[in-house]
Formats: C-alpha cells, sequence, structure tokens
C-alpha cells in the first residue's frame, strides 16, 4: 500500500510540476524565409526590426525561440485565434516579461514555449532544439531537464510537505546524481522558507507555497524558469517577495526566466518587457531589471520579431490552455 501510495505521489507531482504530456505541431515556419539581403541588412544596422519574417538565429543562439507561432482553437465551426505569428528570441541569462489583459494570448503563448499544448502554426525551439521534431516521451524529457514551471495556483501536492514537494520534483526530474542539500539549504534561505519545510500547504501562506513553488522549479537546476503570473493569487507584500525572488534567482543563478503577467509593474523588473495583445505581440520596452544581452559591448542584440508591423517601439533599442479552453 505504501509503495502505491508513493506512485500515487509522484504521477500526481508529474502532472503538478511538469502539466500533462504537451505535444508541439510539426509546423515548420509558414511564412516565406527572410530573405538574405534583409538578413545582412539586419547585421549592419542591429537596431533595425524585421516584420512578419522568420527569426534567423545569430552567433550567439537564444536559448528560446519561437517562430510564427499561432494557436486557433476550434469550437465546432468557430475558430478562435489566441495566438497569431508571435516571433521572438530570448537569450540565456535574460529576464523576459511578457505582459498583456486578460484574453492577450499570454497564457496561450505560456503552454506553447513549455510543450505543454500544441501549436497550429510555427515552432519552438529550446536550447536549439525543435520541440517539433521530437516524439512524447523526449519532449517530456526536454521540459523535465531544462524547463522549471511555476504556476499562478502553486500546484503544490496538498499531503505532502514542502520539503516533500520539493524532493518529489526532483524524483521525478530523471536525475541520477543525489539532491543536493547543500543548494537546497541555499535555495530555503534565498526564498526565507527554511522554517517552513515541514509544514504541509494548507499550513503555508499564500506567499509562502509560491516561495516553496519557486524552490521546486529551482531544485533541478532548470536553464529555464516559466513563471504564469506568479503573483495573480497575492497581495501586495508577497508579491513583491515573490518578484524579488525571481529577479533574485535569475541574476544569482544564471536561470534564463521569462514571466507572464497581466500587471506592467510586475513586469518592470524584467530586462525587457514584451506587450501582447489579441494574441499579437505589439511593442517591446526595456525593462528595469539587469538584460545580460545588453550589457555585452560591441555585440547587436536579437532580432525580434513582432507580428503586427503597424506598431512602434515605446522606447529606443540601443547598440486556451492544454485542456482546449480559451486561456488569456
Amino acid at each position: 500500500m505504501k509503495d502505491k501510495a508513493a506512485r500515487r505521489n509522484q504521477n500526481l507531482g508529474k502532472q503538478a510540476i511538469f502539466g500533462a504530456k504537451g505535444l508541439l505541431g510539426n509546423g515548420a515556419c509558414a511564412g516565406p524565409r527572410a530573405h538574405p539581403t534583409r538578413l545582412r541588412s539586419v547585421i549592419r544596422n542591429p537596431g533595425r526590426r524585421i516584420y512578419n519574417q522568420c527569426v534567423q538565429p545569430e552567433q550567439s543562439s537564444p536559448i528560446i525561440l519561437a517562430e510564427n507561432l499561432t494557436k486557433i482553437y476550434r469550437s465546432g465551426r468557430v475558430e478562435v485565434p489566441a495566438v497569431r505569428g508571435v516571433s521572438f528570441a530570448v537569450q540565456p541569462g535574460e529576464f523576459v516579461a511578457i505582459v498583456g489583459p486578460s484574453g492577450s494570448g499570454k497564457s496561450t503563448l505560456f503552454y506553447l514555449l513549455g510543450g505543454l499544448t500544441q501549436a497550429t502554426r510555427g515552432r519552438v525551439e529550446i536550447g536549439g532544439v525543435d520541440f517539433a521534431t521530437l516524439n512524447d516521451a523526449a519532449r517530456t524529457r526536454l521540459r523535465k531537464q531544462r524547463i522549471g514551471f511555476v504556476f499562478q495556483k502553486f500546484n503544490l501536492l496538498p499531503t505532502l510537505s514542502a520539503m516533500g514537494n520539493i524532493e518529489i520534483a526532483y524524483a521525478v526530474s530523471g536525475r541520477k546524481e543525489p539532491l543536493d542539500r547543500v543548494y537546497l539549504d541555499h535555495l530555503s534561505d534565498m526564498l526565507s522558507i527554511r522554517g517552513r519545510l515541514k509544514h504541509r500547504p494548507s499550513e503555508l501562506s499564500g506567499g509562502e507555497q509560491q516561495r516553496v513553488a519557486i524552490a521546486r522549479a529551482l531544485i533541478t537546476r532548470p536553464a529555464i524558469v516559466l513563471a504564469d503570473e506568479p503573483t495573480g493569487n497575492l497581495d501586495t507584500k508577497n508579491s513583491d517577495a515573490v518578484l524579488s525572488m525571481l529577479q533574485r534567482s535569475n541574476r544569482e543563478l544564471g536561470q534564463t526566466t521569462l514571466m507572464i503577467t497581466h500587471n506592467p509593474e510586475a513586469a518592470s523588473i524584467a530586462g525587457r518587457i514584451l506587450f501582447m495583445r489579441d494574441g499579437e505581440i505589439v511593442r517591446e520596452e526595456k525593462g528595469a531589471g539587469f538584460n545580460p544581452s545588453a550589457a555585452q559591448e560591441n555585440k547587436a542584440p536579437a532580432a525580434v520579431v513582432f507580428s503586427n508591423p503597424g506598431m512602434s517601439l515605446n522606447v529606443e533599442f540601443e547598440a486556451g490552455s492544454a485542456d482546449g479552453s480559451f486561456p488569456g
């Protein structure tokens, strides 16, 4: 009975941490490839932005590459486009926020980037690996090894302590080496949860639960942290604490962080902010956070592709869900 319960907890843990098994479509770039002349022009003029073209990786390969991502939900004969031809690149170590109102498509984009739902068209590359080229098991393995998820509703297992939730995340990640207790202590101190690890979720405040969820996402040392509305269920004080922890983990641990939020104030802590509306990225701004790409001298920034060429930037640049619903 004990073994059966342990297996059940592991299965529940996988769903809570990594989501249901995600599929990404076979869609390669549906639009025309960027013309070589245009690409040479971008290299000569790094401030220029390409519109409605596939992203061409530069010498410093992005860790996240989204190209012509489109997601259309169907209800009978009605088609509801949630994400419309979105393309952008995120460099290693960046903190990028995607902000938009409810219904803008940002949560659908989160599921697409995490491989938790299938794109209608387009592709996602994580560390140079195209999700669409992997089978179901390989996609799941890539998510477990490269991506840490932080969800709005925490997704902690109620029958386990905070420590148990963190340990089960490590157990289902497939790593063969034992859990690094020194690293766990460091995370616990950084997130101010060391004295709360023996408590179950029902005995923790909302802010403490979200900090445990962040520790669970970071314990496997993922290259990428995807956070979907991490402050959505928190008051101002706890929201500020969680945002500070995400910013600190990005800087101290070097993880690439992409955060989805409806709150422009929360998004401002990122190094780069992408604004979504009606399924499209409509503009980009610099945030107050550190941007490792911009900090490197004599290095052109990655090309950013906006789905709507009619929208302009506010600042000058330097150098559904997996279950088929209609998420915002």
